[in-house]
This record gives C-alpha cells, sequence and structure tokens, in this order.
C-alpha cells in the first residue's frame, strides 16, 4: 500500500481522535509503510509538545523510521474551520492532497461544508465524515447535495466504523465462499434473524451527545442496518465499491418496519440504578449531563421486513442498548425446526448460526444424538475461531480513505433510506405510542422482552 496525502483532522484536540483515530492510525502505518503528512486542528490552544507527544503514543508500535518520519512532519493549527478563511488556511497547510477528516459534532461539521462551499479547494480533495448523517432523512438528503457541490460523490467518505471490522465483514466469507450456509441463507430453512449489540458500558460521558440521539439513532439506525445489509444482501460475484455498496442499497431500499406498524415493531427502554460487572451505575437520568425531559432510551428493538424473494415474512431483530447485564454482539440466523421423525425424541429448540461480531467466531448450533442414548436427541454448538485483523477498525477505515477506496464507506442513498426506516419508530415513540420501560442496570433488560 503507498499513499501521498495529508490527513487533515478537524477536532484533533476531542476525544474521538485520541481515542480512536490516531490509534486506528498507528495499526495502519505499523503494517504499511504509507507515505503521509498529519495535521490537527480545533479550537482549543495544543501546543507542539503536546500534539506530538499524542501522537507518539498512538504510533508507539510503528517501526522507528516511519514513526520519527510522519512525527518529524505532524503539526497542529489552532483555526475555527468554520470560518471560511481559517478553512482555507488549513487546506494551504496540506503539502499533499487533503484528506479532510471531520472528527466534529454533525451540527458542526455542517457548517463547516458551508464554509468549504465558499473557497477553492485543492483537486482530488477527500471528506470523511462521521455518523449520524444528518437528523432525518430530509436533513441527510440536504447534506448529500451539499457535499455534491464540493467535492464528486466518490470524494465523499461517510464513516462506519463497524465496517471497519474484519470481524463484520467475515459475514460476506462466512455467507458466500462456502457451500454450507449460502443454500440456506433464505426464507425457507431461516425462521428470523437476530442483530444485537448490548453493552454493559453505561453512559461513560457522553450525555452531550447520547441524549440528544439515544439507542435507537445511535446504532440501530446506522451500525445495525449495515450489518443486516452484510446480512441480507443478494449474492456478489467480486467486492469493490459499485457492487458491493450496490447491494447494500438495494438491501436497504427493501426494508421496512414490520407490518408497517411501527407501535407493535418497537420497543425502548432505560436503564435504573443498579451493578455492572461489580460496578454500580447510576439511573441514567441521574447521570452527568443528561436532561430527563428528553425520554431519551438506552435500549431499543426494532423488528424489520425485507421484502426480497430471499427473505420475505423473515423478521429481522435489530436491538442494542446498554448498561446490561451481559456484552452480546451477535448475527445470529435461527434456522426452521426440521420435520420430527418417530423414534428420535426429545428435540431442542431451533438450530442456529451465529457470527460474533466482536471476535468473528462463527458458532452453529447443530442437533445430532446424545451420547448417551443414541434415540434421544441433543444440541451441541461448533465454533470456528477467526483470527483478529491486524488493523483496528478505524485503520481499517483510514486505509481505504488514503488508498481512495471507497468499498467501506456509506454511499449518500444509503444514508438517506437508513433514516427512512427508522424515521416512522422515531415518530411513533414522539406521539408516546411506544411506552418508555425502564430495566435496572445490570440486568437482561425489561421482563418480557
Amino acid at each position: 500500500m503507498t499513499a501521498s496525502a495529508t490527513l487533515l483532522i478537524l477536532g484533533a484536540d476531542g476525544d474521538l481522535t485520541k481515542r480512536l483515530l490516531l490509534p486506528g492510525l498507528g495499526t495502519l502505518l505499523a503494517a504499511h509503510d504509507v507515505e503521509l503528512e498529519v495535521v490537527g486542528s480545533g479550537l482549543r490552544d495544543v501546543g507542539d509538545a503536546e500534539w506530538r507527544g499524542l501522537v507518539a503514543d498512538a504510533l508507539e508500535a510503528v517501526p522507528a523510521q516511519r514513526r520519527s518520519r510522519l512525527l518529524g512532519s505532524t503539526r497542529y493549527v489552532r483555526a475555527d474551520a468554520t470560518d471560511a478563511a481559517a478553512l482555507a488556511g488549513l487546506l494551504a497547510e496540506c503539502t499533499a492532497v487533503p484528506v479532510v477528516y471531520f472528527a466534529l459534532p454533525p451540527a458542526v461539521t455542517a457548517r463547516v461544508c458551508l464554509a468549504l462551499e465558499r473557497i477553492d479547494t485543492p483537486a482530488g480533495m477527500r471528506l470523511a465524515l462521521e455518523k449520524p448523517f444528518g437528523t432525518d432523512r430530509d436533513s441527510a438528503r440536504s447534506m448529500n447535495e451539499l457535499l455534491a457541490r464540493i467535492v464528486p460523490e466518490r470524494q465523499v467518505y461517510r464513516i462506519d466504523h463497524f465496517l471497519g471490522r474484519a470481524t463484520v465483514l467475515n459475514i460476506l466469507g462466512t455467507r458466500f465462499a462456502n457451500r454450507l450456509i449460502e443454500p440456506i441463507w433464505n426464507r425457507h430453512s431461516i425462521e428470523r434473524v437476530e442483530i444485537v449489540y448490548d453493552e454493559t458500558l453505561g453512559l461513560e460521558g457522553r450525555a452531550g451527545y447520547y441524549d440528544g440521539a439515544g439507542a435507537l439513532i445511535d446504532m440501530v439506525q446506522s451500525h445495525l442496518l449495515a450489518v443486516l445489509a452484510l446480512v441480507a444482501m443478494e449474492p456478489i460475484d467480486r467486492v469493490d465499491e459499485v457492487v458491493l455498496r450496490d447491494a447494500v442499497a438495494e438491501v436497504l431500499r427493501r426494508t421496512a418496519v414490520w407490518r408497517d406498524d411501527p407501535g407493535a415493531a418497537s420497543r425502548r427502554a432505560r436503564y435504573g440504578a443498579g451493578d455492572v460487572e461489580g460496578r454500580s451505575l447510576p439511573a441514567y437520568v441521574d447521570e452527568p449531563g443528561v436532561d430527563p425531559l428528553l425520554d431519551t432510551e438506552t435500549l431499543a428493538q426494532v423488528v424489520v421486513g425485507v421484502d426480497t424473494e430471499r427473505w420475505r415474512g423473515v423478521p429481522f431483530v435489530l436491538r442494542s442498548g446498554k448498561a446490561l447485564g451481559r456484552s452480546r454482539k451477535v448475527a445470529r440466523a435461527v434456522l426452521r425446526p426440521a420435520a420430527a421423525i418417530d423414534g428420535l425424541e426429545g428435540r431442542p429448540h431451533s438450530d442456529w448460526i451465529e457470527l460474533d461480531l466482536r471476535s468473528g467466531e462463527v458458532e452453529v448450533g447443530l442437533t445430532m444424538n446424545g451420547g448417551g442414548d443414541p434415540f434421544v436427541l441433543e444440541q451441541t454448538t461448533l465454533v470456528a475461531k477467526q483470527v483478529a485483523g491486524a488493523l483496528l477498525p478505524y485503520g481499517e477505515v483510514l486505509k481505504g480513505i488514503l488508498n481512495d477506496d471507497p468499498t467501506l464507506s456509506i454511499r449518500g442513498d444509503v444514508a438517506e433510506e437508513s433514516w427512512r426506516i427508522v424515521e416512522p419508530v422515531l415518530a411513533a415513540w414522539r406521539d408516546d405510542l411506544v411506552p418508555l420501560e425502564q430495566y435496572p442496570a445490570g440486568s437482561g433488560g425489561p421482563q418480557g422482552w
């Protein structure tokens, strides 16, 4: 891999840069010799020593020569990127093709893009934007139209770091590269699909963003719909920016709330005080920065359907929540039961195929004859392990951007379709058609879910 670019990080003084972006860059540079310059910018006055120290910490595993080369050129420029003149000055700092990374809140990103529209920009400039993409379908469409006036769609990278996870991309190989799974990956064999991302973590100081979003927008509207698209897409003959993203878009165009009834197809809840893995958590409403009147949910579940010949009539359950008693991050297909056979007793629950979205492990729940009495059926779990990817998710994301490969970025039409799918649910919740339930932190969620 080779690249010649300047990574211009707007919001470089923020948490995302320190916690995710720079460590991801470190894994990329440790694995690949990339010709790269890094310029950070933000509103805070960060001295050269502090900035270089921050970058150096993220590059500890990078070979000494590469590390020295990047540290020798990296710098931090204090600027307000929403000001057109200041933004032009930042672009002038870039000695190679700028890759502008918006490590900023969505509202600030929009203001920076308005400033970009008013100035001359370098040829080949790429824009990398963090989710959420807009606040609804209309705003996502407006943002897409604004971006199209600045650069071509191919130079826009809407970041979903889920798609940078080797474990999530393993869905493609697990489905399409073996004869055991793909022939049964349809409504004739699969009864339902569950895509779950339950966390033991609570708010963790993110009230500024999370309290205005909630679990539905933070996780379901973006990440879990992206996973659904990989699970439900039609077979493809190659993985590239056109074929893969066309397949993703086609799935989401065919996806809608189950039976067009958002009140019946969705549930929401919020955690109360409790203990999680030995830690005491306050109730969500008592977390610093939370406005209890917003009724923000910390656990969301939505059932959708995919109206294709392959999946018609199969419910897809999308669920994500915080402060739960068990971390569970999986895509699971539950198979329809096989016909009963006289003389074999004790059929267990349905067989299943499950991909762990963290480890990449694939588990299969398989019915077979029991070890004691061969006429009594049991279920055995088969486990296939995956070697961890060399790059962190943000390293995979940056690799694509610097290689000018948008395969793993969210295309504009996909961002709009994701909002279309969840908007009926958001409307039902605003109208109180779905009660906001409660669950103690450290539990499995409200009773009956």
